[in-house]
């Protein structure tokens, strides 16, 4: 097919450049802030789908952050044990071929699994300059799932256990760890954003 595209392990980067964020930074602020506001217990779904992209390039920016932080770490910076993450690459073809609501619960399980791994990361760093990273994806990964309750998207029910989960891989290391991390939301996420039915709605 013309338009295959495929999404792996690649370093490109489609964030804006810095004079753009910070031109656009009061428009992004009031939407982080909405996103969060959203992620408080007990609160209903809100009325108007979260369909700016410029809330998830700001997630993948803090992401990639936490990567090159990790990169230049020289102790107290390892994984304690090896954890199951999402796979990354994205054959097209084959992602397209799912219904709305297998991508859904792919990526869902996915954000689940990083939230998984990147708890026990926190757990296994001594690196206090590393925490405050680790703890910004953490909360970014929160604030994805409120933005996907906003797109109607059902909410997900972890497993029992992963290992019945398809689609996913072990990883030993906090940089391979937080690379997948970046890899899974300019992918998966991505890709789930750009199609969500209530943006479509929402634009037309």
């Amino acid at each position: 097919m013309a338009n295959r595209r495929t999404y792996g392990p690649n370093r490109e980067d489609p964030v804006r450049g810095s004079a753009d964020t910070a031109m656009d930074f009061p428009r992004l602020l009031a939407l982080l802030l909405i996103v969060l506001e959203w992620t408080r217990p007990g609160l209903p779904s809100p009325l108007r789908p979260i369909c700016d992209l410029r809330v998830l390039n700001h997630f993948i920016k803090e992401a990639q952050d936490a990567e090159v932080a990790m990169k230049s770490c020289r102790e107290g910076c390892s994984l304690s044990e090896s954890v199951t993450v999402p796979q990354t690459r994205v054959e097209f073809d084959a992602w397209e071929r799912k219904t709305a609501l297998e991508q859904a619960q792919e990526v869902q399980s996915g954000l689940w699994l990083l939230q998984q791994a990147l708890s026990l990361l926190r757990t296994s760093v001594t690196n206090t300059a590393l925490h405050s990273h680790i703890d910004n994806s953490v909360r970014n990964l929160l604030s994805i799932n409120a933005v996907l309750r906003s797109l109607n998207i059902q909410e997900y029910t972890p497993p029992a256990s992963v290992a019945g989960l398809e689609g996913t891989w072990r990883v030993s290391s906090a940089t391979d760890l937080l690379q997948v991390h970046v890899n899974f939301l300019r992918g998966k996420v991505r890709l789930l954003l750009l199609d969500a039915q209530a943006c479509q709605q929402d634009v037309s």
